[in-house]
């Protein structure tokens, strides 16, 4: 049986040439969120924000959460794989980083589709669960990338939100390949870590992590 393939930069290269589809909008967003602070590693790679919406096609998801906006290259795969109905609830701790994704969203035809809510995200995803709009089991997919210490946190508040039979997508839960190396402690590490421990041993959701970007793991809550 083969094993793992050794992931090169010639073969993500090849992988980028048969597989990912970047129009010009997505790469216009990415482009520009290349020059900002944290440009080149806060947002997700081309080629994972082609899977989220592969996902949220595949749900036929009308209504999606994303814990973590920055430029909003993530929101924009999104919302494009949405139908027109749907909405993208997304959350930032600041409205500076979301502002500038919002012209490409225009641009995309999809800003109609966003809800942009500023502030930490703990507050938000309670707030929601007490919104007549939303609630509990209220969501599709939740897509959690923000911070990474706060995980374990948004992952209990999305298992909340997220329908039974949903999907939740965590992103970076290899984190560099530190969560393998038990010298390493820093806070995010840490929480990244034992979240990765605790959802092999959760039984209210099944899982997959995928050894792609920085580490990708899907949970699907199981129907009551």
């Amino acid at each position: 049986m083969a094993g793992q393939v050794n992931v090169s930069e010639e073969l993500l290269d090849y992988v980028r040439r048969v597989s990912l589809r970047e129009d010009e909008v997505l790469r216009a967003l990415r482009e520009e969120t290349e020059g900002l602070p944290g440009g080149r590693t806060f947002p997700v790679a081309a080629e994972e924000g082609q899977l989220l919406g592969l996902l949220v096609s595949l749900l036929g998801a009308r209504s999606v959460l994303e814990v973590g906006t920055y430029t909003g290259y993530s929101t924009l795969c999104l919302a494009r794989a949405m139908p027109s109905d749907g909405r993208v609830v997304t959350c930032d701790i600041t409205k500076k980083w979301p502002a500038i994704g919002l012209e490409h969203w225009k641009r995309a035809g999809v800003a109609d589709r966003v809800d942009v809510r500023v502030g930490p995200g703990r507050d938000v995803l309670t707030g929601l669960l007490t919104e007549p709009e939303f609630g509990p089991s209220s969501f599709d997919v939740v897509f959690i990338d923000a911070d990474k210490e706060n995980y374990p946190s948004y992952y209990e508040l999305s298992l909340r939100l997220v329908r039974p039979g949903g999907l939740i997508v965590i992103d970076n839960t290899l984190l560099f390949g530190t969560v393998a190396d038990p010298s390493v402690t820093d806070p995010a590490t840490v929480a990244v870590r034992e979240l990765n421990q605790s959802l092999h041993a959760d039984d209210r959701v099944e899982l997959s992590l995928l050894p792609i970007a920085d580490g990708v793991t899907l949970l699907r809550r199981k129907p009551e």
